[in-house]
């Protein structure tokens, strides 16, 4: 979204009543919710492929500071 139709946005909104002003927030934070779900899903589905690709490792803290110093 370019900065003048967030601008023009900003200003519509800015003119709306009280009331319909409360009702563009609360689908605005919807939809926010949703598009994080949706991440939260789709980074899921990426950790479970790695997982059964064998791309995951397990291990203590220690066995973690070895790797880490290992590369």
């Amino acid at each position: 979204m370019s900065r003048s139709t967030l601008n023009k946005l900003m200003e519509d909104f800015s003119l709306l009543p009280l009331d319909d002003k409360e009702y563009a927030v609360d689908v605005i934070r919807k939809q926010l919710i949703e598009a994080k779900r949706e991440a939260i899903t789709k980074r899921t589905k990426e950790v479970m492929a790695n997982l059964k690709k064998g791309m995951v490792k397990s291990g203590t803290v220690k066995d973690l500071y070895k790797d880490l110093e290992s590369d």
